[in-house]
């Protein structure tokens, strides 16, 4: 097991957003979390990196996703927007919780960082400061950042955001590609048609948990359900 919510619930100033989280992933899992806007889908993401604390419940973490880094891609902020860094600076930093002892990045940081700037297309715009980036380009670049990050576990909330249909696809490939290589990923998407073409697990979220199983499981509690 890689992780487990067992009965868990997340709130904000005392309010409940998400509750009655039942569900396990081990590694390898590819689970996409869907449901409306509101539904507590970037409620959960937080509560399993650890930024929101349970108030019910357990969120159980095994000892191998504790001791590896987790690459996290959230919503953008208006902050994030106007980072006044270059492309290939904010890429690299996804290494930062590599660095230990470290006071400079290594011969290996960089090197990744590269490789995730060509993953995703990024290479011509290396030197651009990311705040004179459009939407997409700058959702490109939090996504190779989050990549240089992850070991084992990859967290995205809404990773297609602002992206071209084209864009949207060669992302979707990359992932399906890296999960296949074993890295783990947990997604929070609105592209419903998209997350049943990638994922092997679906979450459903209507600020409780309503479903969680493998793809055509819930294809078929769906078609029950006429949802």
């Amino acid at each position: 097991m890689f992780l487990s919510c067992q009965n868990a619930a997340l709130a904000y100033d005392g309010n409940i957003v998400v509750s009655e989280l039942n569900f396990s992933a081990e590694a390898g899992d590819y689970i996409c979390v869907v449901g409306e806007n509101g539904s507590g889908k970037s409620t959960l993401l937080q509560g399993l990196l650890g930024l929101k604390t349970p108030c019910a419940g357990k969120i159980i973490c095994s000892a191998d996703w504790r001791e590896s880094s987790s690459g996290y891609l959230p919503q953008q902020t208006a902050a994030q927007k106007d980072f006044p860094a270059s492309v290939s600076e904010v890429v690299l930093s996804g290494r930062i919780g590599r660095l230990g002892w470290r006071p400079f990045y290594s011969a290996a940081d960089r090197k990744a960082a590269q490789t995730n700037l060509r993953l995703l297309g990024l290479e011509r715009l290396r030197g651009r400061c990311f705040r004179e980036l459009s939407g997409g380009q700058q959702r490109r670049t939090l996504l190779a950042r989050a990549l240089c990050a992850a070991q084992k576990l990859l967290i995205l909330d809404e990773p297609l955001a602002g992206l071209d249909p084209s864009a949207a696809q060669n992302v979707y490939t990359l992932l399906k590609k890296l999960n296949k290589a074993g890295l783990t990923i947990i997604m929070a998407s609105h592209d419903l048609p998209g997350a049943l073409r990638q994922a092997s697990h679906i979450l459903h979220l209507q600020n409780k948990q309503k479903f969680f199983g493998p793809v055509e499981s819930y294809k078929k509690w769906r078609e029950k359900k006429h949802v």
